[in-house]
């Protein structure tokens, strides 16, 4: 008992939180949402941090339904400071528009505790009840909004597409489960070891990739993101395109390395020809997009792309090459929002690219700022998106995966030109709109983000214990 407790003492406190806020939050006499909103980041912050205090802790609990290993440790100092700092830059913004719940951050909560056992699965029905409860609480924050049509469609849209994802799923789960005979991930593996990948168990296996495809927004499952991300609140988008990501990301993986470990020719196939059309309908949908939340949508699914060609080499160096890519780009992503939500006139919120004209002249420092992360993003040295593309990348050269690269160098190219429009935008168009003044919750959250993506100003005291820690993530898988 007591060694369960210290295994899962970062979900504890999580799931024991949620439900007192709950409660304060439904009896009390008056609005409480700005306490429970800092208390709620303040257990986030417990959260991220208390594996690391009781020293890492490794094992398997409820009869090896989860496991805590580094990896799982890794995941969740991350998923919590990014759930921490989504729920500071959601503060101004409920505020303004007259928004700001209490169940905003109890949802935020909730969320990350369905991400934790995501990451923490090692049977098949705690993958699909980690899913559910993030996917679950996501469904409301997308339509939290109940005033706006376009928050409540895009609310219905990702609920009904994400019940066809969880279908897929399922489908996968049973499948796996009659042709093996176990939902755990090791007997998984040992059946496969012992009597080859049967085609049920490779169909079980391409159906629960499909279903997590749609969780990262890969194509051609990417349908609902561009209408979900533009009708979304925008600090929910910015939730959506940083930890929920991550997290489905990580799982996809454990499931790889773990129950098909041995049939890496298989599922190698499936990652490519996702990571080729992710990239692909990623950069090219961006050229057009006209929405700058819309067009974070077309590039987060290129970026995915990026994310599975780490993943294809079907290697520790992948899975390692993996996790940098998505740390920084988790990171470069609460940095963009955190700008975009500067993005604020007199009559209100702005969306529009065309709304950052002129900005180098009314609002020097966000241009300089969001120009950081757009070149970030883009993977221009010697800012750290570079050095996520460099990690994703050289893995599958040594894998033999060439043609794969270029393909990617490729997709960086052409999505490198709408990155430079917004550029070109903020630095060389005249004047339209003068930004009211932001809060400093907002500009202190993009200036930390900027920071964190030059290596030669935070590399001896960030980069180099990242690193460190990502390495011993991954070997854990292996």
């Amino acid at each position: 008992m007591l060694q369960t407790i210290s295994l899962f003492a970062p979900q504890l406190v999580l799931a024991f939180f949620a439900s007192q806020l709950l409660s304060t939050g439904a009896f009390a006499k008056k609005d409480i949402s700005v306490g429970i909103r800092y208390f709620a980041v303040g257990v986030l912050v417990l959260y991220a941090f208390i594996g690391f205090i009781l020293g890492q802790p490794t094992g398997e609990a409820f009869k090896g339904a989860l496991i805590v290993d580094s990896y799982s440790h890794y995941m969740n100092l991350f998923l919590g400071l990014s759930a921490a700092a989504a729920l500071m830059f959601s503060k101004s913004f409920f505020q303004t528009e007259k928004l700001d719940r209490f169940e905003f951050s109890v949802l935020v909560l909730y969320c990350t505790l369905g991400m934790s056992i995501m990451v923490s699965a090692n049977t098949l029905l705690a993958l699909y009840i980690g899913i559910e409860m993030q996917s679950l609480a996501l469904y409301v924050m997308a339509a939290f909004n109940r005033d706006s049509l376009r928050a409540s469609e895009s609310g219905l849209k990702y609920f009904v597409l994400g019940a066809l994802s969880s279908g897929l799923l399922l489908y996968g789960a049973s499948l796996i489960y009659g042709f093996t005979g176990s939902l755990e991930f090791a007997r998984i593996a040992e059946v496969i070891s012992t009597g080859g990948a049967t085609p049920g168990i490779i169909a079980g296996m391409v159906f629960l990739l499909c279903g997590l495809a749609f969780k990262i927004s890969a194509a051609p499952f990417h349908m609902w993101t561009p209408d979900v991300y533009e009708g979304s609140p925008t600090p929910v988008t910015g939730f959506f395109a940083a930890a929920p990501k991550f997290a489905a990301m990580a799982l996809i993986a454990r499931l790889l390395v773990g129950p098909f470990g041995d049939i890496t020719t298989q599922w190698q196939q499936v990652i490519i020809v996702l990571a080729v059309l992710s990239m692909f309908v990623g950069a090219i949908g961006a050229l057009t997009q006209t929405n700058i939340k819309r067009l974070m949508a077309y590039s987060s699914i290129a970026n995915m792309g990026y994310a599975l060609v780490a993943l294809s080499a079907g290697t520790q160096a992948g899975v390692k090459g993996m996790l940098i890519f998505m740390s920084i780009y988790t990171i470069t992503v609460i940095g963009i929002f955190a700008c975009i939500l500067q993005m604020r006139i007199r009559n209100g919120m702005v969306e529009q690219i065309s709304d950052l004209a002129g900005l180098s002249k009314t609002n020097r420092g966000l241009a300089i700022v969001l120009t950081i992360f757009m070149f970030s993003v883009m993977g221009i040295p010697p800012l750290l998106g570079f050095f996520g593309k460099f990690f994703a990348f050289v893995p599958a050269m040594e894998a033999g995966l060439t043609w794969l690269v270029v393909l990617a160098l490729v997709a960086s190219v052409i999505g490198a030109f709408y990155y430079l429009r917004l550029v070109k935008i903020m630095w060389g168009d005249e004047n339209e709109n003068e930004f009211v003044e932001a809060p400093k919750t907002l500009r202190g959250l993009a200036v930390i983000s900027a920071l964190l993506v030059f290596p030669l100003l935070l590399l001896p005291m960030v980069s180099i214990p990242a690193q460190s820690l990502i390495s011993q993530a991954a070997a854990s898988l292996f």
